[in-house]
């Protein structure tokens, strides 16, 4: 049986190279994404805004953020617009869908 603990011999150190790494362009200048976040919460008579944006352009990767605050008219502005806008949109969803529904005609009548 070994015995414990284990113990290792020393190393030579080795030397860093000082070689500056050099940056390599991306194969296709084509290749780009963009990558957006934005917060929007209210507290008391403020809204505070947060926001962040990542981009992937010509080979250079840039990060933006940006902290704010907001009068909290304009977002109770923000907030209804984007609910009708929802409403809006669910509405026109519902009225493609409408064909399949059954008909709301008396099936009775019909027969008569």
């Amino acid at each position: 049986m070994s015995k414990y603990p284990a113990t290792r011999a020393q190393r030579a150190l080795r030397k860093v190279e000082t070689d500056a790494v050099e940056a390599v362009r991306p194969a296709s200048p084509f290749f780009s994404f963009r990558y957006s976040h934005t917060e929007i919460s209210a507290v008391g008579g403020k809204a505070r805004v947060k926001s962040r944006q990542t981009r992937l352009e010509d080979g250079k990767l840039t990060t933006e953020t940006f902290e704010g605050e907001a009068d909290r008219a304009a977002y109770d502005r923000m907030v209804d617009d984007a609910q009708r806008y929802f409403l809006n949109q669910a509405a026109l969803f519902a009225k493609s869908l409408w064909w399949l529904l059954p008909s709301s005609r008396n099936p009775r009548s019909d027969r008569d």
